[in-house]
């Protein structure tokens, strides 16, 4: 403390020292985060003048949010106004409770840049308890950071009024196990909470005689995505894209079934749907009941996935070096293995009969001019 009080009267009493400790306030709020070659007490009395700051200083919430967060210029500027950052030391605990747990600096930018709010957090009511009870019911420290990363509401999501009771609501229908997965594929849930969307279409689950059909298990993650497809929205959307997939020739009993292997498929956009039917079955000559034997294939980006591996199978229909897909091989082999595999199995594998095939695949050249 006298060491401390002698700092303070140097601060204000001599100009050397006055000069020192203005020049590290600058650097701090210019952004440099290791001013190191200044005396290790002027550093903290230098850090106790930048903690406590003016809500009329958001230069300085810009600087950290870029230098301590990893945000960009662009996103700091946005994220400070939703932030008073009135101490530095508060906001470095924040990033140290995260690193602690396992969050990378790249998820961390992610949190940050959405909910820059946290900086200012009281860690034992805020963060922490959030972060230890997904630890506590079985969510690994990878899966925690990655649904993080695009929901950091959890972290400031009222544990006791809505987290736990939430929890406890599903662990009655479902295992430990199968309940750290709702959280991975479905974290949406904790934030909103199971009474007003999610207990009544259990109900439905339970009794309705038709939904029973399904035949899903309750202890089984396809449950999982079937009870978010029947939540809500996705409920009405569901219906509606049960009308969609009949105008391609699907039946009752063929969307039923498609449904069980991947009840995804039922809420994606009439618009995204019908595009990809269309290319399926009128660009490549695909029945609509192929399609419905992997309706996993609806969920994959038609420009990224689904137009450039299919035009490379187009070639190699045309060349004779395949037979038909729907007799000789399955939608999976073609779009669900990753792209290394795939380039080796229908690119790499035909580049001495097909040289231009690469080209084909990255969209470089037609599939008729090959």
């Amino acid at each position: 403390m006298v060491a401390l009080h002698n700092l303070k009267a140097l601060r204000f009493g001599y100009s050397q020292s006055s000069r020192i400790v203005a020049s590290i306030t600058q650097r701090f709020l210019s952004g440099d985060p290791k001013p190191s070659h200044f005396p290790l007490q002027v550093q903290i009395l230098c850090r106790h003048f930048t903690s406590e700051i003016s809500e009329t200083q958001p230069n300085v919430a810009v600087n950290y949010l870029i230098n301590s967060c990893g945000l960009s210029p662009k996103d700091a500027i946005s994220a400070s106004k939703r932030v008073k950052l009135r101490s530095l030391e508060r906001a470095d605990s924040v990033l140290a409770c995260l690193r602690n747990h396992g969050i990378c600096q790249t998820r961390i930018t992610s949190v940050i840049k959405h909910r820059s709010e946290l900086l200012q957090a009281d860690l034992e009511k805020t963060v922490l308890p959030q972060l230890e009870f997904f630890r506590s019911i079985g969510v690994s420290r990878e899966d925690l950071a990655t649904t993080l990363s695009y929901n950091p509401r959890l972290l400031i999501t009222n544990l006791e009024n809505r987290i736990v009771p939430t929890y406890d609501f599903l662990r009655s229908l479902l295992s430990a196990k199968h309940v750290a997965s709702v959280f991975k594929a479905g974290s949406w849930i904790f934030v909103e909470g199971h009474s007003k969307k999610v207990a009544p279409n259990i109900e439905v689950l339970r009794e309705s005689d038709e939904v029973m059909k399904m035949g899903f298990n309750l202890e089984k993650t396809s449950s999982v995505k079937a009870i978010r497809a029947l939540c809500g929205r996705s409920k009405l959307k569901c219906n509606r894209n049960r009308e969609v997939y009949r105008r391609w020739g699907w039946s009752e009993d063929v969307a039923l079934s498609a449904f069980r292997k991947n009840p995804l498929c039922m809420i994606h956009s009439e618009k995204k749907i019908m595009k990809a039917m269309d290319f399926f079955v009128n660009k490549m000559g695909w029945s609509s009941i192929t399609i419905a034997k992997y309706p996993g294939v609806i969920s994959f980006s038609l420009e990224k996935r689904i137009v450039p591996r299919c035009s490379v199978v187009k070639v190699l229909l045309l060349k004779g070096l395949i037979k038909e897909v729907e007799k000789t091989m399955s939608l999976y082999s073609l779009l669900f293995p990753a792209e290394k595999i795939f380039l080796e199995s229908f690119v790499t594998k035909y580049l001495k009969e097909v040289p231009q095939l690469l080209n084909v695949y990255q969209g470089k050249v037609d599939v008729w001019d090959v």
